[in-house]
């Protein structure tokens, strides 16, 4: 492979920078900062970037950092982590575990912790360009080093390009990111095409007629009719579907009423959507509406529903040419660890910075489950109930060899291209 020679003086720093890189993701697991908010994150991000020799413009998109690193003439690499955190209570039981608390958009106190795994990304992006900067002379290019806020809000990416981020950089020639997932560490797993679903949540407010109780035929129960829509949205995937095709519809809440025999005069529902193809995404939106405006013709409602689509995210789709360069690298490095990864349900919206700037992309899963541990509970059958995913509580990957592997991952993705 062409490059090859060079990655090995690059990787061999990795003992050099092990220590502090470990140190420096505890610190922000012990320190998460919700979406929009991560400025004592920025500020550790931008200090070490600087300290490394690489441009940083701070503050973009809010709180986003950017830092560049030119190196002569050469291809343009743009390697992307995500920084923030969840409203969620740690009960990982982790000696470096979070106890931090923040206020939330509607002025509450919540509990706030790391349980995605973007500190990680944060930490192995430091990590590789560390590794990156030390060794120019195994390498020519520019390399990007993006660190993106507010993904779980679905807003982070479209603020830095909203942000003028493309003045601020030259037009990357590839995009490259990854996410740590609950499988086992080490494991690297490339996929061409479609690969994180698009995702959209649907806001329904459904009008009735309230009323007593216990005199249901003066009114327009709004209660019977969200009911009705839910079962009648199951067929949306079930008899609408093709087979070929893969749709996820989920009515996450319902709210209606304040007490037990008062019929109330609305009804809210929200929904969330997650879809492979546009056409796909198109088809179930639209079915959504045409089911609840023809449940609520039915019912006899007095006013048109109400429908708010928030919280979009993109379809991520890999860019196949890039995703077979950056899988030849992985097999040529991690051999059998280099896994497909399958479709996932999740959503992201790294894909906005790359789309935005008309960039080719690729997007990979890094395990990050303890192997012994992961390989119980594949034999008792058993993965889904003892291996935490992400967004739980018990989500935290094991230090190592995650963040070995995945600071390795970036830096041989990244010289796919850098090295020739």
């Amino acid at each position: 492979m062409a490059g090859s020679s060079a990655l090995g003086p690059v990787l061999a720093g990795l003992s050099d920078i092990r220590g502090w890189q470990e140190d420096f993701y505890r610190d922000l697991h012990q320190h998460p900062e919700l979406s929009h908010h991560e400025r004592r994150t920025a500020g550790k991000i931008g200090e070490r970037l600087s300290r490394t020799g690489f441009d940083v413009h701070d503050g973009v998109g809010n709180t986003g950092v950017v830092g560049l690193l030119r190196n002569g003439n050469g291809p343009t690499v743009l390697l992307r982590a995500d920084m923030d955190a969840l409203p969620v209570r740690e009960t990982t039981g982790l000696s470096y575990a979070s106890t931090a608390t923040a206020t939330d958009a509607s002025g509450n106190e919540v509990p706030v912790a790391h349980a995605c795994g973007h500190d990680l990304h944060v930490a192995c992006l430091i990590g590789a360009a560390t590794l990156l900067a030390n060794s120019t002379g195994q390498w020519n290019g520019s390399l990007i080093a993006l660190f993106q806020p507010a993904e779980e809000t679905g807003d982070g990416a479209a603020g830095m390009i909203d942000d003028g981020l493309a003045h601020l950089i030259p037009t990357p020639d590839v995009a490259l990111a990854q996410h740590v997932l609950p499988a086992p560490a080490g494991v690297l797993g490339p996929c061409s095409g479609p690969v994180l679903s698009a995702a959209d949540s649907m806001r329904i407010t459904v009008h009735g007629h309230g009323g007593h109780g216990s005199m249901p035929q003066a009114t327009v129960d709004p209660v019977v009719l969200a009911a009705t829509i839910v079962v009648r949205l199951q067929t949306i995937v079930s008899r609408e579907t093709p087979p070929g095709e893969t749709a996820v519809l989920t009515v996450g809440s319902i709210h209606a009423g304040t007490k037990s025999n008062i019929i109330p005069d609305s009804a809210e529902l929200q929904l969330n959507v997650r879809t492979y193809s546009e056409q796909t995404r198109r088809r179930v939106l639209d079915a959504i509406r045409r089911i609840v405006s023809a449940e609520c013709e039915a019912s006899g409602c007095p006013q048109e529903p109400e429908f708010e689509l928030f919280d979009r995210f993109p379809l991520t789709s890999n860019d196949p040419t890039v995703t077979d360069r950056v899988r030849r690298a992985f097999t040529e490095v991690f051999g059998d660890k280099v896994r497909t990864m399958e479709l996932q349900t999740a959503s992201e919206d790294f894909s906005d910075i790359p789309s935005a700037m008309g960039v080719p992309y690729t997007y990979w899963g890094l395990g990050g489950i303890e192997e012994e541990a992961y390989q119980r509970a594949a034999a008792a059958g058993r993965i889904s109930q003892d291996v935490p995913v992400n967004h739980s509580p018990k989500f935290a990957p094991v230090i190592q060899p995650t963040l070995d592997v995945g600071t390795q991952a970036l830096v041989v993705a990244a010289m796919a291209w850098l090295a020739g």
